[in-house]
């Protein structure tokens, strides 16, 4: 059963072609890799997918909602969140702040983030810290966090607004193998839980074949290889355009 049914993508700026017809699709609770060399187009088409952009041409379908031409936010509404790689916190606040901001903006109530109603108890917001490992640093700033820390709070944010899809962008990035590996099998396990469908683009092939389900080759604006892990490493064309080039 597809979740996401992304078809027919175009995206061009002036004369160049940086999404050109692409078609997939990702089923509840799996895990898909984006993959590519630098310039094949994974940043436009995650910001095609997340509203940033609006595409030429194509359709994209959540659960059968179409969410081409909607904003940022009413596409995050419907249930699509996002993680970059560079984490997004606020590294003045403690963790549990950081939870309860996003909490209260899905709510419409940031602006009384500082109230005392805002500053009180928050169970889902200790939940969500929870699920991720974090609950034990709550009152802790994000700022005095290690690194891999700071990726759990940002998974934790993402998934306070109950994404149908999450799009993480190099979820791993500048993380030790022990530290990803770690967080990778955290999203697999919150993935299978929430039976929420995970999008990721990630340069470690071992994180890329270790965890996904399936696997994405973008080259030039366009998917030239869709499979499993050992069908990606087996395919020569991906071989030549990309696994041959000395990705780590």
């Amino acid at each position: 059963m597809s979740f996401l049914e992304v078809s027919d993508l175009h995206k061009s700026f002036g004369g160049v072609r940086a999404v050109g017809g692409v078609s997939f699709n990702a089923a509840p609770g799996e895990l898909l890799a984006l993959i590519g060399p630098n310039g094949a187009g994974k940043s436009t088409l995650f910001n095609l997918l997340n509203g940033q952009l609006t595409p030429d041409q194509g359709q994209i379908l959540l659960a059968g909602e179409p969410l081409q031409g909607k904003s940022p936010r009413e596409i995050w509404k419907l249930g699509v969140g996002r993680t970059f790689q560079i984490a997004q916190t606020f590294a003045s606040l403690t963790v549990l702040e950081n939870v309860k901001m996003v909490l209260l903006s899905q709510s419409n109530q940031l602006f009384s983030f500082w109230s005392r109603a805002a500053q009180g108890p928050n169970p889902r917001a200790r939940e969500l810290l929870a699920q991720v490992g974090m609950e034990d640093q709550a009152e802790r700033a994000c700022g005095e966090l290690a690194y891999g820390d700071v990726k759990r709070v940002e998974l934790a944010l993402a998934l306070a607004s109950d994404p149908k899809l999450l799009l993480m962008d190099e979820p791993t990035a500048g993380m030790a193998a022990g530290e990803r590996h770690a967080l990778m099998a955290l999203v697999q396990q919150v993935a299978h839980e929430r039976r929420m469908a995970v999008l990721f683009t990630e340069h470690s092939m071992d994180v890329v074949f270790g965890f996904a389900q399936r696997v994405l080759v973008l080259s030039s604006g366009k998917i030239i290889a869709d499979g499993d892990p050992q069908q990606i490493q087996q395919h020569t064309q991906v071989r030549d355009v990309y696994l041959g080039v000395g990705t780590t």
